[in-house]
């Protein structure tokens, strides 16, 4: 390797480069301002793609396209309930490449969302919360919120009917809260309904607020992986980590190892996005019409596990106190105290997998046959009409469901011995596939009046 890529290959070896001319020092300026955000090596393990997935980079690029094709929309979107509409019609019908802008648009924000929340899964599943990576958590979590909320202020912006009872149907959940419940409402939507106000609001948030917080959040988050020197280490299942030493582990450069392939990822993701893009266009139903609701109205597809838990539980404890419940449990992961060092071993352990496995089974049994009692009029309620609905369709079904995880929970630790951490973690997935195939439900499976329907 000769001229300025071979001084520069030899400076990330050697010693720092010393620039001669402007060109040599932008080099440097650029290859300083990469390892800022990354050591200048690293353990070898850390850059397998299968330890990774590279999720935490596609996030990041997912993020970037977003913001670029969301800042062209901006010169020919018009934010006013007269024009909103008629300004994504002519943004796809007449502006150069404006329906491939804003499938890419579309498509990107709706994956960004399945990209996060398997980053979550992967850093809970090989114990990257731990340690000094403890608010790292915390931070994740707030991006997660924001990611939702970016998704959520943006969908009613095409105006609509999809967009407009979408919104509806979002906001009016939130009636539900006690006693602040129609204020929030309110101020969400800045009035008694949906307007001008609201979209404008939306427009803001979704375009200058949530951004700036993502950008400030996403740097902090980098910062603190930076500050614990990489991602979690991985390991074996038998392979104890205070027995390893420095000398023990294998390091390579940042620069080009991991460098080339963040930067194979990406351009894999683009390409993926570009693809599904090319084929598939961002829904656009007729403008929205606030006297005709269709049937049936559903929330965004990644609040409809919410909307699905209406049909099931007492608007209390399906709005409020399991959402609150579950966002509790989830800041307190890092914190509860652990008997095992499991840290960088995906699912704890090999019987950890196998609990897993048994929870996502379990899940898949007992929901299907849950939502069929519901729906075929043989819950607490429809048995005992005389029960206080609070009591019928939402203590007892509750207190059947906390039944049921605790049985779960003993029957996982006697059949397969399996210790408290590893327990818990099957109770986690067991709750998150359960959410998972009411959202699934919810989004495929019912139709009109909210009604199980076949789809295929």
């Amino acid at each position: 390797m000769t001229g300025l890529a071979g001084r520069i290959w030899r400076s990330l070896v050697r010693r720092p480069l010393v620039p001669r001319n402007d060109r040599e020092r932008k080099w440097v300026v650029i290859h300083n301002f990469i390892l800022h955000f990354r050591p200048v090596r690293l353990p070898a393990k850390t850059v397998e793609y299968t330890h990774t997935w590279g999720l935490g980079g596609m996030s990041l690029v997912l993020f970037l396209v977003l913001a670029t094709t969301g800042i062209l929309m901006m010169f020919a979107y018009e934010p006013s309930t007269q024009g909103a509409y008629d300004s994504i019609r002519t943004m796809q019908d007449e502006v150069l490449f404006g329906r491939l802008v804003r499938n890419i648009h579309h498509w990107s924000a709706n994956f960004l969302i399945v990209v996060v929340f398997l980053h979550l899964l992967r850093v809970f599943f090989t114990g990257g919360y731990r340690g000094t990576r403890q608010f790292n958590w915390i931070i994740g979590l707030a991006l997660l919120l924001c990611v939702l909320i970016s998704n959520f202020t943006g969908y009613l912006l095409p105006w609509d009917q999809l967009s407009y009872w979408a919104i509806t149907i979002s906001t009016g959940m939130i009636s539900y809260i006690p006693l602040a419940g129609e204020w929030l409402q309110n101020v969400v939507r800045d009035g008694a309904e949906i307007g001008q106000a609201t979209l404008i609001n939306f427009y803001t948030f979704h375009t200058t607020v949530v951004p700036v917080l993502l950008i400030l959040l996403m740097g902090w988050h980098f910062w603190r992986v930076r500050k614990a020197r990489g991602v979690v280490m991985p390991r074996a299942v038998d392979e104890q980590r205070d027995n390893q030493t420095e000398s023990d582990v294998d390091y390579v450069l940042t620069v080009p190892s991991l460098l080339f392939r963040e930067f194979v990822v990406a351009l894999c993701l683009v390409a993926f996005v570009m693809v599904v893009s090319l084929f598939f266009n961002a829904p656009l139903g007729e403008a929205a019409n606030p006297g005709m609701s269709p049937n049936p109205a559903k929330a965004p597809w990644y609040f409809v596990g919410i909307q699905e838990l209406l049909l099931h539980f007492h608007p209390l404890f399906a709005v409020v106190l399991i959402p609150l419940t579950a966002a509790l449990a989830l800041l307190l992961i890092p914190y509860f105290k652990y008997h095992d060092d499991t840290e960088g071993i995906w699912f704890q352990s090999v019987n950890g997998r196998r609990t897993a496995i048994v929870a996502v089974v379990t899940a898949l049994i007992v929901t299907p046959i849950w939502i069929a009692v519901d729906e075929f009029g043989v819950g607490p309620t429809a048995l005992l009409p005389s029960i206080a609905p609070i009591i019928g369709n939402g203590i007892v079904p509750v207190l059947l469901a906390c039944l049921v995880l605790f049985v779960f929970y003993r029957a996982i630790r006697r059949a397969y011995s399996a210790t408290k951490d590893e327990a818990i973690q099957a109770s986690f997935v067991l709750l998150t596939a359960v959410f998972l195939i009411f959202t699934a439900t919810g989004v495929w499976f019912r139709g009109a009046g909210m009604a199980l329907v076949w789809p295929w």
